[in-house]
């Protein structure tokens, strides 16, 4: 008896029924191959052709790519190679697929360097690694790729402003006008069931009703800063998706003429960039990725900020890696709680999954009340929501089936 897998027969499995469609079982094989690569080729018994042979392609020279003496990133003979594969990636998989890909390619085959050519930055998919990329190396970008980085750059900006600028903007107006109490308040305005609470001793058992002496409602909108906001983020290279999301949710905030909005930037040194919260390109081609990090020193320019405690909000974004002096940082940390200002901890603002983050200095934060948590960008509005209406960071995260530090974790 012949040993199938010693003599492959293509014809064991057809490819497609009678009338020419895939079977379950040779789209299995398929699936299998284009997963397993070359070497599963003959275990398979499926022969890839068309554009399934181009999927295969692709995906060797990234993933096998030192068998395949794949992509090569630096090498000048190897840009057209480059591009027609960030052309294929494009082709056959859809955009989410794409961003994981290039990242992959950047991290494994180091192609920063065919970066800085605008051919290949012109082929790659904008996303919000490739702004990360971009502005890790934006001292080192040519002037004749720097017009394409920022078109790059302003691409994915302006796609996420379009996502992300209506549920913050409707977010944190709604908590404002919340926020404030109104005790003459429009029908409209009513806010029912804290006028009920306030009314419940004129209950009229006779009548079974009750007569509301005191009418609370919404606060009506108003142009004057009803809340301060500084958003205080760490430069070094693990945050930059981070950066990235801080600097749009900034910009829309300081739209937004009821809440003032600091942008403060930190490594060793700390740089304001609040003036340039219209422009969140400016921002990111102003941001320098990586080096130390002082959490303590822009914990205390941030201090030096706040001038009405109790209606400020500290977001400090960071991993928590203090390259400063801790116990001082614990120590403004503390003051900040005990003087009413509101301060949370970000470990990490993307969809980046569980950071990486120091536990045993967020712990400490966290007995001093500064919640400590990752937040993904959809649950950000929510967020400043919470924290406008003063209610329990940390009840609102466990609501969000978020994670905090816990004190003596």
């Amino acid at each position: 008896m012949n040993d199938p897998a010693s003599t492959p027969d293509e014809t064991a499995i057809p490819d497609t029924d009678p009338v020419g469609r895939a079977t379950p079982a040779s789209e299995r094989l398929r699936r299998w191959r284009l997963v397993l690569g070359e070497p599963a080729q003959d275990a398979c018994l499926f022969v890839l052709a068309g554009d399934d042979l181009r999927i295969d392609q692709a995906l060797t020279a990234l993933y096998d790519a030192q068998d395949a003496g794949g992509l090569r990133g630096g090498s000048g003979a190897s840009s057209p190679r480059v591009a027609r594969w960030l052309g294929d990636i494009r082709q056959y998989f859809p955009a989410s697929v794409v961003q994981v890909m290039q990242k992959d390619a950047f991290e494994r085959l180091d192609m920063r360097r065919l970066l800085l050519e605008p051919e290949m930055l012109a082929a790659a998919q904008p996303d919000v690694h490739l702004v990360a990329t971009l502005i890790s190396l934006g001292r080192v970008i040519p002037a004749k790729t720097r017009d394409t980085a920022r078109r790059v750059v302003q691409k994915v900006v302006d796609a996420l402003i379009d996502k992300l600028e209506e549920p913050l903007r409707s977010a944190v107006s709604g908590a404002l006008n919340r926020a404030t109490r109104n005790y003459r308040p429009r029908h409209a305005e009513i806010d029912w069931q804290r006028t009920i609470r306030a009314n419940l001793r004129h209950w009229q058992a006779d009548y079974h009703c009750l007569i509301p002496q005191t009418l609370i409602g919404y606060g009506r909108k108003s142009r004057r800063t009803q809340r301060e906001v500084i958003l205080c983020i760490d430069q070094s290279g693990s945050m930059a998706a981070s950066v990235v999301y801080a600097s749009i949710f900034g910009a829309v905030m300081a739209s937004l003429p009821a809440v003032k909005t600091h942008l403060v930037v930190f490594d060793t040194a700390v740089v304001d960039l609040t003036e340039q919260l219209d422009d969140p390109v400016d921002i990111l081609f102003g941001v320098q990725l990586g080096g130390g990090t002082d959490i303590n020193r822009a914990v205390s320019y941030c201090q030096s900020l706040v001038r009405d405690p109790r209606n400020t909000i500290l977001v400090l974004i960071s991993d928590l890696y203090e390259g400063g002096v801790e116990n001082n940082l614990l120590q403004r940390a503390n003051e900040l709680v005990q003087s009413g200002v509101q301060m949370i901890t970000l470990l990490a603002l993307s969809d980046a999954g569980a950071p990486t983050y120091d536990h045993r200095l967020a712990t400490r934060l966290a007995a001093l009340g500064v919640p400590s948590f990752a937040c993904t960008p959809d649950k950000f509005p929510g967020l400043m929501a919470a924290a406008i209406r003063r209610e329990d960071i940390s009840l609102w995260a466990a609501r969000q089936d978020i994670v905090t530090v816990r004190p003596g974790s």
